[in-house]
């Protein structure tokens, strides 16, 4: 059977507002009612297939299980990354780990945030490639293309596409190309872009490592040798970790490789990269509208509204991109959806919040986002999942109001354990050690008003916590 690798650690900055470092563009529901990252879950799911081993950073594992949970897929094992490193010593990691049990499994390497419409067909595809990863070779995908694109990498073959039965060789990778580079390479049919797919044996691709990044390959080695579980993930040991070098497994080991093929998929992929090529997706006789979004002889543009109650009206556009987040939004020119990066990389200058946290800040027992705050008060909305609860806590500078609107609560203030239901309120005293649960079957929603002198998320005391935090998070 094929192990799915899911890569899921990067932040999407060029899908900044919706996308960003604290909740990246593979958890949105960019496309659809579900995530990018259940999309793909999903997409390698099924007989031929073991259950999906995820390589995630730490700010996301709790996300990732949820999201499968929701999605009925059982995770296989979930790496925890110390640090980020790129795409190289992700898929390094993943490969020792699976060569503990069987050294012979074959792993399909998929980035967590692409589209791909046709799951039948890329599976199909897939099963061409089995023999050819069988026997030895590093087998990559590459799309057909349909446009000049500068945006992406491209895979040279060293023959004609055939029929799409199986792999052909590899004659090398090609930058990013200008217009007019990448205009003469369609036109001439032997180009492919680079999706960063992989299917191969952990045996091939350790060899390939052992070959050519020895020393990547020692340092993580160790880190998996010197991993521990925590709640059902696997850390993996920081200090090795650290030894190894940031870089993506193309430049690590793919462009220096020999024994390297490739099957030709032209049944339609995007790695959604920007908010261009999510209007290429999603856009309806040129026009792309999420939420509460109206056009008014508007043409090739998008207009999408990512929060509750806010409308978005466009009039008179033309290649326009606009997103409206609670915290921020954005308009930018069709033609410069790749500098939205800059944007970031200016907030980030400033200091801005908006450049790395998203309005809803995400928990292992579920959400809150902040609807209004003031010198010595915050009001939060607070939706806590089924069965979960928060840790047992105190707070030095603040007093909390509780007031359910949804489901019941179950409250702990110091030795009193309560049941609170919905349209019913409780006082926490500043200083009291309490805790939050829910009980029931539903998720429970409730309003929180806090009051005092300083409401930083780090004025916190954890006493007990059924997730094992040391942190806010």
């Amino acid at each position: 059977m094929i192990t799915p690798v899911l890569l899921c650690g990067g932040s999407g900055t060029r899908l900044w507002p919706l996308s960003r470092k604290s909740y990246p563009k593979q958890f949105s529901p960019l496309i659809g009612q579900e995530s990018l990252f259940q999309a793909s879950a999903k997409r390698l799911h099924g007989d031929a297939y073991t259950n999906p081993l995820v390589v995630t950073a730490n700010d996301f594992r709790f996300i990732v299980t949820e999201q499968l949970a929701d999605t009925g897929i059982d995770p296989g094992a979930i790496l925890i990354e110390p640090s980020p490193r790129d795409t190289g010593p992700a898929v390094l990691a993943a490969a020792v780990h699976l060569a503990q049990k069987d050294a012979d499994t074959l792993m399909l390497v998929a980035p967590s945030d692409h589209v791909v419409p046709d799951t039948v067909a890329f599976q199909a595809a897939v099963d061409t490639a089995v023999p050819a990863a069988r026997g030895g070779q590093l087998v990559t995908f590459g799309i057909t293309p349909d446009r000049p694109e500068t945006g992406y990498g491209y895979l040279e073959l060293a023959q004609e596409p055939g029929d799409g039965s199986g792999p052909v060789a590899l004659s090398g990778f090609i930058e990013k190309p200008n217009v007019e580079r990448a205009t003469e390479m369609m036109a001439k049919g032997r180009f492919l872009w680079n999706a960063g797919i992989f299917l191969f044996s952990v045996k091939s691709i350790l060899s390939a490592f052992a070959e050519y990044q020895p020393e990547m390959l020692t340092a993580v080695q160790e880190a998996v040798a010197g991993a521990h579980p925590d709640l059902g993930f696997v850390r993996l040991a920081q200090d090795a970790w650290e030894q190894s070098p940031k870089i993506s497994i193309d430049y690590a080991v793919m462009e220096k490789a020999k024994n390297l093929s490739v099957v030709p998929f032209g049944a339609g992929w995007s790695d959604l990269g920007d908010w261009a090529s999510v209007w290429r997706e999603t856009a309806e006789n040129g026009l792309s509208l999420t939420g509460a979004a109206t056009a008014i002889d508007c043409e090739n543009s998008m207009l999408r509204s990512e929060t509750e109650g806010l409308a978005i009206v466009g009039i008179g556009l033309e290649d326009i991109i606009a997103v409206a987040m609670p915290d921020a939004v954005l308009v930018a020119h069709k033609d410069r959806a790749q500098d939205v990066k800059k944007a970031v990389d200016e907030l980030k200058g400033k200091d801005a919040p908006q450049a790395r946290a998203f309005p809803k800040a995400h928990r292992p027992w579920g959400w809150y986002e902040s609807l209004a705050i003031g010198d010595r008060f915050q009001v939060k909305r607070i939706v806590v999942h089924p069965g979960a609860a928060l840790s047992l806590q105190s707070h030095h500078h603040r007093a909390e109001h509780w007031i359910v609107v949804e489901g019941t609560a179950k409250v702990t203030i110091n030795d009193e354990v309560q049941l609170v239901s919905e349209n019913q309120s409780v006082y926490i005293p500043l200083g009291a050690v309490h805790r939050m649960e829910n009980p029931g079957k539903v998720a429970m929603v409730l309003i929180e008003v806090q009051t005092g002198s300083y409401l930083g998320e780090d004025d916190i005391i954890r006493y007990e916590d059924v997730y094992a935090r040391d942190q806010v998070t």
